[in-house]
């Protein structure tokens, strides 16, 4: 990240701007950094004007204790008036969610879109598990156990025990472990880990929601109930793709979105 900004609270935030165009921020989702972010912005800069950050407690961003989702919601605010006052908002998993909160809190962009926000009405299950989640989450985080966090959000995903297993002996773990305590974070940004139905509803811009064909049923159907919840909600899924959606695919539909 080669620039800075300050949020409301002090906290310094690292940003990065690539391309000409209609401007887009980019929010990334859990155990991310504005980084994986990065191979879409360049994607996305043969039409648009896209800013990559890393959220609080990431990369090179600050963190100024104590946490609310206000203050993710207020970084947001310092970096559109950063980038001039005139951009959309995309956000990916989590990130999507946090998009979701700052549009319906009012702040003033364009239009908004996001991919796979993993609400969890149509899981079976997906409240009791993200209750214990939480819990156990917290305990972790509380107790220093950072590993454990790890290993309790990529279980939460659906990766296997072998898989974890192998990701603890890979050398991308330490950076997985230097991010964990921004879990903590992310699970804020989900409240109950259902659809937030009467805030979507005052949303007053227009949202794309996506979602990827190969993903499971139960995310598709969440990424329709968003597109549902807000007066100018659209749908669309993207053959084929996952929840780690390919810049390729993804940004031709981003841009023709931001630039609309």
């Amino acid at each position: 990240m080669d620039k800075k900004t300050t949020s409301r609270d002090g906290t310094s935030l690292a940003y990065h701007v690539t391309g000409q165009g209609p401007t887009v921020i980019l929010v990334s989702g859990a155990m991310s950094t504005g980084g994986t972010l990065l191979p879409l912005a360049e994607r996305l800069a043969e039409r648009c004007t896209a800013v990559v950050y890393d959220r609080r407690g990431r990369g090179e961003s600050g963190d100024t204790p104590p946490y609310a989702v206000d203050r993710e919601v207020e970084d947001l605010a310092a970096l559109l008036e950063a980038v001039g006052g005139d951009a959309a908002l995309f956000g990916v998993s989590s990130g999507g969610a946090l998009v979701l909160r700052a549009v319906a809190d009012g702040l003033p962009v364009r239009r908004a879109a996001v991919y796979e926000v993993p609400y969890a009405d149509h899981l079976a299950g997906g409240a009791e598990q993200e209750a214990v989640y939480k819990e156990q989450l917290n305990t972790a985080l509380a107790e220093g156990r950072r590993g454990d966090a790890v290993e309790l959000f990529l279980r939460l995903t659906g990766l296997g025990e072998e898989m974890i297993q192998r990701a603890r002996q890979s050398p991308m773990w330490a950076g997985m472990e230097a991010v964990a305590p921004s879990l903590a974070h992310d699970d804020a940004v989900m409240g109950d880990g259902l659809l937030p139905r009467e805030r979507l509803a005052a949303v007053r811009v227009p949202v794309l929601a996506v979602a990827g064909g190969a993903s499971p049923e139960w995310m598709h159907r969440a990424s329709q109930a968003v597109a549902e919840a807000v007066p100018q909600g659209r749908y669309r899924l993207l053959p084929g793709q996952t929840h780690m959606v390919e810049p390729e695919v993804l940004g031709p539909v981003l841009a023709e979105y931001v630039a609309g």
